[in-house]
Formats: structure tokens, sequence, C-alpha cells
């Protein structure tokens, strides 16, 4: 529906145009299963009287408009998700009544059923454009309103908004349609808030509640969850991480609490981590634990809540004016809440964590060719919904991280707080941050944002080490590079660690930190100084740049690794491994090698996750055709030597048994995998709870040791909404055919399967140990991929081009196939052209691998 990608200037003009008082909006969610009741009255002024604009909402139906008491007729005022206006008034009323339709793809109203007792829950999800999906509305954020919700639901649910849940009354004029009672719930009015962050949560959730004293008095907490997954809520943890970041942001922000309450919600068939509704926030269900989990989850959930807390402040009470500021409201999230936790929970090591995962996550971003400055260009909507990237979060929080160095920590505070007294309750630019950190700091922030903040690309950093005949350094530099399409060469201040072998150990000697400017710079204390075993740039991780080590240091990282006392630089050599083993400067065998080398005792849970995850694409995307095999196969043996060797019960366990297992391909291996599984062999300390024996039999499944009957009787042990998720996976894994095809089918050809199944079925379909079964896919996914874009909602659209794009062929046919698509489709829309793109980016990058270690 072309109407529905609202641009940044038609939403300029129309704010220039329309100042919104109010909503009341009233919900009947007792209609039926697929369609709902939704009445919106909206109060707002106009500028210019006489004049025309459009309100927003995509629905089942329009029964009536009537604006300033005349009535719009649906057929010729509402097309394409736009209700058009004429003849406004100074002051306005208009009142739409239509039918709104439940989702299953994660936004707007979602809708799930619990296959557990066959209850109903709802939640919203609006952000980007999705609050017109519920009622109507002028979308766009800097046209804030109150809302007042009303809303009639059977009178057993719990129904959640952004304002104190009040006491039901009764609802006589509405008739559940599966019977039962009925009641009305009228909540009070919401400050004035943009619409992306209202929110309505419904149904027979579970609730542990609690307070927290705070400047603005005792706010209510509450903790939200499914019935069936309440034995497996841990509230006390979430509820003291939540305290934790109240206490802090109040005194960094030195700004009440802007809320009447504060309720977390996790809900079933979640997009993204958690989303910062106003006073009700909705987190992505998988944080409640029914199985044992890795700690590098348990610190990512205390991440994540503390994130979204912080939004509270920056976001929801100060909110972006249009779009272009995205990466500022999540960047800014992201080096708050990490902030954080590294000084006020148990997670003082937060930052390294960040440096590990997030960083990682960047560097990918900015290599691709649809990297973006850090201040994107948000001409649309459509261009927004695909920049919930690498870079709108990982980087902006880096150069945030930067920024906060180059002012001060104190001044940044300062500035914070001035800017939050000064634009409470309103919207701003990034210009209005900057004047404020410009009055606290003395500092002029013009240069560093437009270095920093609007190019593109990551910068390598690598030293060159002189040495005389003693072993002396007579001179060490350190050049800076940048790509050729995006050659900003930046200031960086970081440190340089020297490292030496002490007793066994590789130890710290000497560490010089220094401002790093220009193509070389001269880092002259270390003139002088006798050579050591590994010289480290970047050092404790300060700046945003890919590092390279020096021959004689990558040998000895090559060969000590795991000699390492800390596991901050142990994390930096092995990304620097890894940036170099994607960039072709390393064949992808040694760098399995190196991995292997460095898992064996590994206790930080974050960088033995990352590690996993790039050792498998390493072996099984960037080695050589001619002996990918052996070394997939050289990798399972050392995962699975290393996971029978790790402490019992140990968080490393439960990530090499996970690792191995999804290479399990060998007799032996399939063997011990069906072993574990079926209780014949043990693992002293292994817990096969009902996740662990979902990964096992996904294992069988993808080596074809498991079959149809097989999954089926698991999915009867464990016929929960995560169960048949598990099973959509595991049947979409089975190396056949017709198992692949049965799943491209189910999930690309056909709709109807909901979002989380979708994703599950995609990771089944791509986990294969021959590749050429995903092969007579590569026409196909190119035949199909525009029409799929074009009919599906936007996260489904993203998720099938992403999830269903055959990468694990990575041969020269598939990266041309989807080239000579691009070439070919160049009017398509900006989202889709940059989702291909980058897919053939990851081809691209790993034929260059492949290449590399060919000739090893």
């Amino acid at each position: 529906m072309p109407g529905t990608n609202l641009t940044r200037d038609e939403a300029s003009a129309r704010s220039l145009l329309v100042s919104t008082e109010s909503y009341d909006v009233a919900l009947d969610l007792t209609a039926g299963p697929e369609t709902f009741r939704t009445t919106t009255t909206v109060r707002f002024a106009c500028t210019e009287p006489g004049a025309q604009t459009w309100i927003d909402l995509v629905a089942a139906s329009v029964e009536s408009a009537v604006l300033n008491g005349r009535a719009l007729d649906p057929e010729t005022h509402w097309t394409d998700g736009r209700l058009t206006l004429p003849d406004l008034q100074a002051e306005n009323e208009l009142t739409v009544d239509a039918t709104g339709r439940y989702m299953n793809t994660g936004e707007g109203l979602h809708r799930f059923v619990d296959p557990v007792d066959g209850e109903v829950y709802l939640y919203t999800q609006f952000e980007v454009p999705d609050s017109r999906r519920m009622f109507a509305v002028f979308e766009q954020p800097d046209l804030k309103a109150t809302f007042r919700f009303t809303v009639t639901a059977p009178a057993h649910w719990q129904v959640v908004s952004n304002e104190p849940t009040p006491e039901p009354g009764p609802a006589p004029d509405a008739a559940n349609v599966d019977g039962g009672e009925v009641a009305r719930w009228e909540f009070p009015a919401t400050p004035r808030i943009s619409s992306y962050i209202t929110a309505l949560v419904a149904g027979p959730y579970d609730v542990v509640r609690d307070s927290v004293s705070t400047r603005a008095g005792e706010v209510p907490l509450g903790v939200f969850c499914r019935r069936s997954l309440t034995p497996h809520l841990d509230a006390d943890n979430i509820l003291a991480v939540t305290k934790q970041g109240f206490a802090f942001f109040e005194e960094e922000f030195d700004q009440p609490y802007p809320f009447s309450k504060y309720d977390q919600i996790f809900t079933p068939e979640y997009n993204m981590g958690a989303m910062e509704n106003a006073g009700c926030v909705t987190i992505v269900e998988q944080y409640v634990f029914r199985s044992k989990v890795t700690q590098a989850i348990v610190e990512r959930r205390a991440l994540t809540i503390l994130h979204e807390l912080a939004h509270m402040w920056f976001g929801d009470l100060v909110t972006m004016r249009w779009w272009d500021d995205l990466w500022l409201n999540e960047s800014f999230a992201e080096w708050a809440s990490t902030t954080c936790q590294a000084e006020a929970t148990e997670w003082t090591d937060a930052w390294t964590t960040f440096g590990t995962a997030e960083k990682a996550w960047a560097y990918k971003q900015d290599q691709l060719s649809s990297t973006h400055p850090v201040a994107a260009d948000m001409v649309d909507l459509a261009a927004v919904e695909v920049n919930f990237d690498g870079i709108t979060y990982a980087k902006g929080a880096s150069v945030l991280k930067q920024l906060v160095a180059y002012v001060g920590r104190e001044a940044f505070r300062d500035g914070l707080r001035a800017y939050f007294a000064r634009h409470a309750w309103g919207n701003t630019t990034l210009a209005d941050l900057l004047a404020e950190l410009e009055v606290t700091s003395g500092r002029d922030l013009r240069q560093w944002s437009k270095v920093w903040l609007e190019t593109a690309g990551v910068n390598t950093l690598t030293p060159h080490v002189k040495v005389d005949e003693d072993g002396t350094m007579t001179s060490v530099v350190i050049e800076q590079t940048a790509p050729e399409e995006h050659p900003t060469l930046r200031p960086h201040r970081l440190a340089v660690g020297c490292y030496d072998l002490v007793d066994g150990g590789l130890v710290r000697t000497h560490r010089v930190e220094l401002d790093v400017d220009g193509d070389r710079t001269e880092v002259a204390e270390l003139a002088g100084r006798p050579r050591p075993a590994l010289l480290l740039v970047n050092d404790d991780d300060l700046a945003y740049a890919k590092i390279r080590l020096d021959e004689v240091s990558l040998r000895t990282a090559l060969e000590h690794v795991r000699d390492f006392e800390q596991s901050l630089p142990r994390s930096l050599v092995l990304g620097a491994a890894w940036d170099m083993t994607r960039d072709g400067e390393m064949p992808a065998t040694d760098y399995v090698r190196l991995v292997l080398r460095a898992l064996p005792g590994e206790t930080d849970s974050t960088l033995l996750r990352v590690l996993v995850q790039q050792v498998t694409t390493a072996a099984k995307t960037y080695t050589a055709e001619s002996h990918r095999q052996d070394v997939v196969a050289e990798l399972a043996a050392g995962l699975r030597a290393a996971a029978e060797g790790a402490e019992p019960g140990g968080d490393a366990q439960l990530q090499l048994v996970t690792a191995w297992a999804a290479l399990a391909r060998s007799e032996e291996d399939v063997a011990r995998v069906d072993g574990l599984l079926s209780g014949g062999q043990e693992l002293a300390g292994l817990e096969l709870d009902q996740d662990m024996r979902w990964t096992l039999l996904t294992s069988l499944a993808a080596a074809g040791a498991a079959d149809e009957d097989r999954i089926a009787e698991e999915q009867r042990r464990d016929d929960t909404a995560t169960g048949r998720e598990k099973a959509a996976r595991a049947r979409a894994a089975l190396p056949t055919p017709e198992a692949k095809e049965a799943a491209w089918v189910a999930a690309v050809e056909q709709q109807g399967l909901s979002n989380s199944v979708l994703a599950a079925m995609a990771l089944g379909w791509g986990w294969v140990h021959d590749a050429t079964l995903l092969e007579p896919y590569v026409e196909r996914y190119h035949a199909v991929v525009e029409q799929v874009w074009s009919e599906r909602t936007h996260h489904i659209a993203e998720s099938l081009a992403t999830g269903f794009y055959p990468l694990a062929v990575a041969t020269p046919a598939l990266r041309d196939a989807t080239q000579e698509w691009l070439d070919s489709h160049p009017d398509v829309s900006h989202s889709l052209r940059r989702t291909v793109a980058e897919n053939r980016d990851a081809v691209a990058r790993a034929l260059r691998a492949q290449a590399v270690d060919a000739a090893r």
C-alpha cells in the first residue's frame, strides 16, 4: 500500500499544519478471533482553516468517519491506509469507527493462543508505524497527544496499558462470542506522548507486583507472563535489576521517573528484544527461562531491562522529532544501559561484553555495501524499518562512548541533565543535545559530529614496529587506513599495550594512551623499550576501529592465545584474527585452529558465544570447498573434546555441547548425540531439560538420524508454543528434498504462519550438512523475493528474504544470480534492494575468504 510509506517531507508538512490535543480510543476485543472494533475520537488544531490533510489507519474496514459533524464517505476518503480530512477548521474533532484486524506477525495488535490451555493473549507493537493498525492516528513521533483507552474484554483478563489499570466495570452492550463474562476498563489519559509508545496488553497474564521508591514517590512495578510460563518466571531477579536501574538513571539524569507506574510484560511471538512503551514495556518471552541458559543470556536480559528503562527518559519523555534520530534514541539507550550495568549491577564487566559482542555486530554491518552514517538520512518509513541495525545500535553506542571520553563524563552528565530539563515532554533533534554538551564541555562538536556521525565505514589501525639488533624498539607507528568507498580518517583516543610471557602467562608490562589521527601516528613513548612478545593496539577497547597485529604479535597470539590473564585482551586479539579472516588476510582453516586452541577453559560466557558463532561460520562458509568437510569434522571433534572436558554443569559445557551437536554428522558423533538424548549415555553435569532435548533431536534430524515420527513424539511431550516452534525447526532441518520443499512452500509460497514459526522454519531450512540440498532454491529465491516483499508486512518480508536466502550454498553461481537480480531490478524499493544486496555481500565475502583458504 503506497500510501502507508510516509515520507519525512510529508510528515514535516503535516506537523506544520496540525497540532494534536487528545485521542479517545474505544476497543472491543470480544468480537471474535479475526477482528476487533476500534473507535477513535481525536481532537486537533489546524493552522490553516480550509486546508486538507489525512489521518492514518490500516484496518479491515471503516464503518464511519465524522469530521466536525460532517460524515465522510469511507469509499472515497479512505484508501491505502489514509483517511482524507478536507476543509479543516481551526479546532477539529474527528470520530472514526472501524474494524481492526488482529495480526500474527508481531506488528500492530498481535493475537496468540496458548496451546497449553487455549487462552488468548494480546499485545501491541507499534514502532515504527503500526499504532495505525489499532486506531486512527497521525502516525509520526512529533505529533504528541494524550491518549485515553477504553477496553472491552473478557472479565477474567488482565488489561494493561500506559496508565495504571483501573477497576473494571460492566459492559452491558458487549457480547463475548466465546461466552463468558465481559468487562470494561476505562483508563485515565496519558501525558503527552508519541503514538508509537502507546500500548495495550490483554489476556489472562499472571503478575508479580512490587514497587520502587523514586523521586516521584512510590512507583508500582509489575512483571507479567503467560500462565503456562509462571513456574519459570524469576521475577525477583528482574525486579532487582529494575530497581538498580531506577536508582542509577534518576541520579544520572537528575530527573524523576516521568510516568505513573512501570510494568514489564513478557510476550509471546515477539520480533525484537523489547519495546519501550511508556510505563508498559513489552519483552520477548524467551527471557522467561524454561530451561538452563548461559550466563551470556542472563546478562543480556539485564541489559535489555535497563535499555528499555533508560528509554523512559531518553525517547519517551524527550522524543526524536523524526526518525533521522532513531540512532540517537537507540544508541543512547545502549550506552546508558551498559554504563548502568557496569556501575550499578553485578555485571561489572559489561563494557567487555559490549566490545566482544556489540562491536563485532557493528564492524560487520559497517562493512556491508548498505552501510550508512550513524546519523542516517531517513527519507521515509521504509528507510527507517531496515535501519534497526548494527550501525544504529552498536556503532552509535560506541561513538557515544567516545563522545563521553571526548567531552568528559561530568560534562556529558551535566549536558544530559540540562537537555532533559529543557525538553521534557517535547521533541528534539541531535543538534539540541549537542548544543547542551557544547555548553557544559566548552568544546565545539561540529567537526566531531561530521567525521563520526555523518560519514560511514570503519577504519583499520595497523602497528609498524622497527627493532634494532638487540631487540629494542626504535620506532612504533600506527597506520590508519579507510576503505576506498568510505575514505574518512578519524581521530581516535586509544591505548597500546605491551604484553610479555611471565611465568607462562601473557601479562601487560606497559601501557601507553594517546590520540591517533591522520594516516600515521608515532607512538614516541615506546621507542627505546624492549620489543614485547605482543603489541596490542586499542588495548582496553577504547576506540571504534578494526585492529591488526604485527607479524611477531600474531605469532605470539597464535601460540599463546589461552595465556592471557584477562579475557578482554584475548577477546581483542581473537577479534582481530576474525577481522583478518573475514578480510581475506588469514586463511579460515588457521582461524578455526586458533579458536580450537582458545576454547578449552574459556570462562567468559559472551566471548565463548561469539567465538562459537564465528568459528562455525569460518569452517562451514569461509573454507575452501576442497577440504571444507575435513575442517568441519576437525571443528566438530574439537568442540566435542572441549565439551567433554568442560566443567560439569557449567556454562561452557552447555554452549559447547550445543555447538558440537549442530555439527554432528559422523557416525560416532551421531551415536553419541543419540545416546545423550535417549539416556543411554551420560555427560556428567549435562541437564537433559526440554530445550536440550530439542537441541539434540534437531541435531539428529539434520544428520538424517531422526524422522518425522520421532519429531512428532517429542512435540507431544512438549506441546507448548515453544515446542511447536522447535518441532517446525526440526522438520525443516531434515536432510531431504521433500523436507526442504515442504518448509519453503509453507513459509514462502503460502501465508498464515506466525512470525515465530516462520523464523524457526528458516533456521531449520538453512541447517544443512550438504549444501547441495539448497541449490534448487538459488533460482526460486530470486524469482519470488519481489512478490514476497510486496505481499507481506515488513517484518515478515524481511525475515523471509534473509532466512530463506540459500547462503549455505555460497558459490559463484549464487553470488552471480543475486547480482543479476540486483542489476535487473533497479526500481524495486530501497529496503528490498538493501536486504538482497546484504545477502550478496555475505556470499562475496565468503568467496574471497575461500580463495585465500584454498591458497594456504
